[in-house]
């Protein structure tokens, strides 16, 4: 439809007109830093710190501050006047610091304490934290200020899975202005320094100083932890004596908030969600010094501050509508890493895309330098279809063009070393005994089972592989058409027929009316009834004839609780609701079942999931957890928490952007001037207005009030009122 009016398209109401009146309060500030288990994380890159709402990091709990997948602090704990303080707030403007005000303990006869203490941490390859002690008192006092504290040295995984032994090839150095650390061990060397000040008592395990703070007065200190692997400093961010406005991370976090689309709406969860997702995403980036133009995310904090194949990818394509240049960032990053050579102990094949990296034993932060593991089934049909995907939103072409060679180099691994036995389909087994036993997106030893509870045995194809191979083969065939290689678009389109024909009729449990999650190592179905297979309704290969029974199974009682949509059917033998995905509810998993849902017309099933998901976002302060128990709503009124939940983590904290994007049913074709708005809204939205949405070189606002859609800045795209077609891609 051509527009209207110059730059401008108006298009009357459809679907998602008025509804009733919110039923949500008014959106807030951003959400506190604390946890529901009282944890409190800041992040800046790689580095993260975890601790106690005072501010203090117990060294019997997974607290810590962590910079390069090493516990660099293990203890530190403040006292005044040998008392620990009474926490009264935490506060943070940027996802990298946060203020902890706490109490002094009152001295003998005193009902109220006259002195208050600032915490002012932040971090950022290290660690800087501010200490001013205020004296609202009409006296001066005298105060002993100490910190116990600890360096251990530990990997982050010994902290989560709480198995960290004591190193005993460590020593502790003190002078009045510096307390050293430094480990010796495998050949290599790790020093953690602290820097003081104000020259104070020290001593291996504890610092102390004596002040004097005058009546209505304060006292400042300031200490400056850095850490030295080998000959390397890893320079910190923040640094005493300097503004923090100049810091990097200060400047990176000002122009990310600056750059990205700015959403309104009188819908307040989704407001507050969405607000929350730009602010976790922003905080999730991840520079490589060596390639500090290409930004990538971490998995999520506080355990996988690193990056991940799969995880960065699908986060990459949930983002795309408020900034593609992460996605660009992911696609560069894992072709620059992608696999050459076979090794069996980090599973590497020519042309597999990496499964993690990690950075304990790395002497720089650059991505190149870490430990890589392949081992994932799915991340290279993953970064085939993201490149497809990103080249339909029209940003930066020329880099897509260039990661052509790259993408043949996945659809060799996918049709040769993916697939082992030539049937068509991509299975995994792992070929390190240390490796991933089950390596799609439900990794977990039992993440993979019959409905009688049976273990699958390897090598296992996942139902929603297959999908992500079906989206990757369109993906070529689109990348190919556009530039008049017809070809091998007629190629990879057969392809792409071919192993839709084949998937529909292997996979499918005619008497089941669903999908099986996969095929086991004697090609039988793993009859299980899981989540996976929404996953295939996003990506197309369901026929559409089998696409009601899957849509009615994802929203029947046994998979949907009302919070969300289950990882695995309340009706299956391993069925646990506090399990890891055997259960549980993942936020990335509903929201992809969600646009799964819309892409084939079931609006209404689409809806419930969203509203259902945008108020578990409200009830926890517009952040999505990594996951949460799939306890029924009908039995308890709250999501319940699962314990070890990251918080912020990627797909979680784009998830409301993906439930954005599907609600407005925003499908671009820039190589079309095309662009696909059809917007289907929650009850009680009336108002959305998003600005900043870039399209090729275009940059559109959408305005969409009580059922009328206008946009401006097309230019010379075309809007079609009509929702992309759910299985003619392209």
């Amino acid at each position: 439809m051509p527009a209207t009016e110059p730059d401008r398209t108006t298009l009357q109401p459809g679907p998602g007109g008025p509804g009733t009146p919110s039923p949500w309060a008014p959106a807030g500030p951003v959400a506190s830093l604390v946890t529901e288990t009282g944890l409190v994380t800041i992040v800046e890159g790689s580095s993260f710190c975890v601790s106690g709402r005072s501010g203090d990091i117990l060294a019997d709990l997974p607290h810590g501050l962590f910079v390069l997948d090493t516990r660099c602090l293990s203890r530190w704990e403040l006292t005044v006047d040998g008392h620990p303080l009474e926490p009264l707030t935490v506060a943070s403007d940027a996802p990298f610091e946060a203020t902890f005000v706490g109490r002094v303990h009152p001295g003998r006869q005193q009902a109220d304490s006259e002195l208050l203490v600032f915490r002012r941490r932040h971090v950022g390859h290290g660690m800087r934290e501010r200490l001013t002690i205020h004296n609202f008192g009409t006296n001066p006092a005298r105060i002993e200020v100490a910190i116990e504290l600890d360096s251990d040295f530990a990997d982050v995984f010994e902290v989560k899975e709480s198995r960290v032994c004591r190193r005993e090839s460590y020593s502790i150095t003190c002078t009045p202005t510096e307390w050293r650390s430094v480990l010796e061990a495998e050949g290599l060397t790790k020093a953690v320094a602290l820097h003081l000040s104000r020259a104070a008592t020290t001593e291996p395990g504890r610092l102390s100083w004596a002040l004097d703070i005058p009546a209505r007065g304060q006292s400042e200190l300031c200490l400056e932890l850095d850490l030295a692997v080998g000959d390397h400093l890893i320079e910190p961010r923040f640094r005493c004596g300097q503004p923090d406005e100049h810091a990097e991370p200060t400047r990176r976090h000002t122009a990310w908030r600056a750059g990205t689309p700015v959403l309104e709406t009188d819908h307040p969860a989704l407001g507050q969600a969405v607000t929350r997702a730009i602010e976790d995403l922003g905080a999730l980036r991840i520079f490589d010094p060596e390639h500090p133009e290409l930004p990538v995310i971490a998995a999520g904090a506080p355990w996988f501050m690193t990056l991940f194949g799969r995880d960065s990818l699908i986060t990459g394509w949930m983002a795309l509508l408020f900034e593609p240049s992460l996605a660009l960032g992911v696609l560069q990053t894992l072709a620059r890493l992608q696999g050459t050579r076979v090794d069996d102990a980090t599973e590497e094949e020519p042309g597999r895309i990496l499964h993690e990296v990690r950075f304990e034993k790395a002497a720089s932060l650059a991505l190149g330098g870490g430990a890589t593991y392949y081992g994932t089934a799915d991340a290279t049909a993953l970064f085939v279809m993201l490149a497809g995907e990103l080249r339909r939103w029209g940003v930066a072409t020329d880099v897509i063009d260039g990661l052509v060679p790259h993408l043949d180099h996945a659809l060799a691994w996918i049709e040769g070393w993916g697939d082992r036995d030539g049937d068509g389909y991509v299975e995994y087994q792992r070929r390190n005994p240390s490796g991933l036993v089950n390596q799609g997106w439900k990794d977990s030893w039992d993440g993979v089972s019959h409905a009688d509870g049976r273990i699958a045995d390897p090598p296992i194809a996942l139902c929603e592989v297959q999908g992500y191979v079906y989206a990757a083969y369109r993906a070529r065939a689109h990348l190919a058409a556009e530039v008049g290689d017809l070809a091998t678009a007629e190629l990879y389109d057969s392809k792409a027929t071919t192993l839709k024909e084949a998937f529909n009729r292997d996979f499918w449990l005619d008497d089941r009316g669903w999908f099986a999650i996969g095929l086991d190592a004697a090609k039988e179905p793993i009859d299980a009834l899981s989540s996976n297979i929404g996953h295939c309704l996003w990506t197309g290969i369901v026929d559409e004839d089998k696409a009601a029974q899957v849509a009615d199974h994802l929203l029947s009682p046994e998979m949907f609780t009302g919070w969300g949509i289950r990882t695995l059917a309340s009706s299956m033998a391993r069925y646990n609701p506090i399990s890891y995905h055997n259960g549980s509810v993942w936020p990335h998993d509903t929201a992809i079942c969600a646009a799964g849902l819309m892409r084939y017309g079931f609006v209404d099933h689409a809806t419930t999931v969203i509203e259902a998901l945008l108020e578990v976002a409200h009830l926890l302060g517009g952040r999505l957890p990594e996951l949460f128990a799939g306890l029924d709503r009908r039995d308890l009124s709250v999501p319940a928490a699962y314990p070890t939940s990251c918080s912020p983590q990627a797909w979680a904290a784009a998830s409301p952007l993906l439930l954005l994007r599907t609600m407005l049913r925003l499908d671009p074709s820039a190589h079309r001037q095309q662009v696909n708005l059809a917007p289907t809204m929650p009850q009680g939205m009336t108002r959305l207005e998003l600005h900043g949405v870039h399209v090729g070189d275009r940059t559109l606002d959408i305005r969409w009030e009580r059922g009328e859609l206008t946009v401006d800045g097309l230019g010379s795209l075309d809007l079609l009122a009509t929702p992309r077609p759910p299985v003619h891609d392209s």
